[in-house]
């Protein structure tokens, strides 16, 4: 007669002898082994791509970043520091309201419509601020050459990439406020954009965050930009 005692026992000692092999396996030794791989074949991805100028990290190419001035008394937003090029926007980005003890951006789109009056008037006011920006003398902005990229926001807010389209557009601008040839900033601009993946996945790309810090090389060799 089986004794219901031993029986329970018995299956109590398996699955605890299963928990803990698969704990070993899977929490210790599998997380290892891939942590291991991921440092030896590509050891900047995992860790997370960074940017580093003068010694030390100013970002993730991966991860997008503003580039401000500091903001004046009274001002309830920085304006853009115009030496430098500039990200999409991204008004996505929320903030963290549930755990305040940390200052967090949350990653997120706008989720507006295409006829939101929301909407509209805000790409309506930022496209009239990148023609304003950009403009110099003898080379004002065509408002029908600005990008897409240059008045909304992508779908995680942290984008680091623009459109060539839209470097080239701040080129002068850029040059013009650090005192260089326009030129060399457009060569600049040509050195840093990267083609479609494989040839023909997405579309040609420029990393603000890279080129930003060769533009800081190239400029006078000071500090990076700002994260």
């Amino acid at each position: 007669m089986n004794n219901p005692a031993k029986t329970t026992a018995r299956l109590l000692g398996a699955g605890l002898r299963a928990l803990l092999a698969l704990t070993v396996l899977c929490g210790v030794l599998y997380p290892l082994a891939v942590t291991g791989v991921a440092q030896a074949l590509f050891p900047d991805k995992a860790n997370g791509s960074e940017v580093t100028h003068d010694g030390r990290v100013v970002g993730s190419a991966l991860i997008g970043q503003r580039y401000d001035l500091p903001p004046k008394d009274g001002e309830e937003s920085p304006g853009p520091d115009l030496r430098l090029f500039q990200p999409r926007p991204s008004e996505g980005l929320g903030t963290n309201s549930v755990n305040t003890r940390y200052t967090l951006l949350l990653s997120g789109a706008t989720n507006l419509s295409g006829d939101s009056r929301v909407l509209t008037s805000r790409v309506a006011g930022t496209k009239a601020a990148v023609v304003r920006d950009n403009s110099v003398p003898g080379h004002p902005v065509d408002p029908a050459d600005v990008p897409a990229d240059a008045v909304t926001s992508s779908a995680s807010g942290l984008d680091p990439h623009i459109s060539p389209e839209y470097a080239r557009l701040q080129a002068r601008r850029v040059a013009e406020r650090n005192g260089l040839p326009y030129e060399r900033v457009a060569r600049l601009v040509r050195e840093h954009t990267e083609g479609r993946v494989l040839g023909f996945m997405g579309e040609p790309r420029v990393n603000v965050l890279a080129l930003n810090t060769a533009l800081r090389e190239l400029a006078d060799g000071g500090s990076a930009p700002r994260r």
